[in-house]
């Protein structure tokens, strides 16, 4: 399991991840921040590029935030 420190752009023209260090990224999805939509393509744009499930993607904290911590796990 890694840990990761995210920032969110919400209503972006593209969705994307960019890897900023090893530990830090940035993920653009097309999203609004309502209702927890961007969340869930967070998790869906994680789990694409880091080819996992969405399952072993997790929000732990930052929820509400741009900032994000995240963690994900290989099973």
């Amino acid at each position: 399991m890694i840990k990761i420190y995210i920032t969110v752009k919400t209503n972006a023209k593209e969705q994307g991840v960019e890897k900023i260090s090893e530990t830090e990224y940035k993920v653009s999805v097309k999203a609004t921040p309502i209702q927890g939509k961007a969340n869930i393509a967070v998790v869906n744009a994680l789990a694409e590029y880091f080819n996992v499930t969405k399952s072993e993607v997790s929000i732990t904290g930052g929820y509400f935030g741009k900032k994000k911590i995240v963690e994900i796990g290989w099973n």
